[in-house]
């Protein structure tokens, strides 16, 4: 068969006017189902979202108070007589906390599950009494990790701040550890 003979070319148009609509149909359906799971991704993440929130601004409480300065816990009436390092611990050893760190596992990102798991493993290592400055500033190293991986799964995937960065604003001296 020559390709420049008239047979040639009929066929080829038969084959474009059937091959087309296929091509067509088989495109938009693929273009349907993907437009189905990122519409179905987005209304997920709505969804978690707010339970996310919840969720973060439970686990972060008790470091929250740790970390607070010891002159804005005692100028609070109701902290009289209490050690805000112990309610901290208190904090993160209770069954409540425990049940959100559950829910973290569940609905948290991974980069935000794998920076909470690195910080509660660091604290579960935590010498007795009272912790050297080293192990401060590796707690400190962990918190800003887990702040950071919260900014980044509520949007701020491209943020330019690093894990100092977040501390900067209630660590006094956060520069220093730099």
């Amino acid at each position: 068969m020559n390709p420049s003979s008239p047979d040639w070319i009929s066929y080829l148009t038969v084959f474009g006017a059937v091959a087309t609509p296929l091509l067509v149909a088989v495109l938009g359906a693929l273009g349907w189902r993907l437009r189905t799971r990122i519409e179905r991704q987005i209304d997920l993440e709505r969804k978690l979202r707010d339970d996310r929130i919840e969720i973060y601004s439970h686990i972060l409480e008790p470091f929250i108070v740790v970390f607070m300065s010891d002159a804005a816990w005692k100028s609070d009436p109701k902290n009289k007589n209490r050690d805000k390092n112990d309610l901290g611990a208190r904090q993160i050893l209770s069954l409540d906390y425990r049940k959100t760190g559950f829910r973290l596992a569940l609905l948290g990102s991974d980069g935000v599950v794998k920076a909470y798991n690195e910080l509660m493993q660091y604290f579960f290592a935590a010498p007795e009494g009272k912790a050297d400055e080293k192990h401060v500033v590796g707690m400190l190293e962990r918190i800003g990790t887990l702040l950071l991986e919260i900014r980044k799964s509520m949007g701020n995937e491209t943020t330019t701040l690093d894990r100092w960065a977040m501390l900067e604003w209630f660590i006094t001296d956060a520069r220093k550890h730099r």
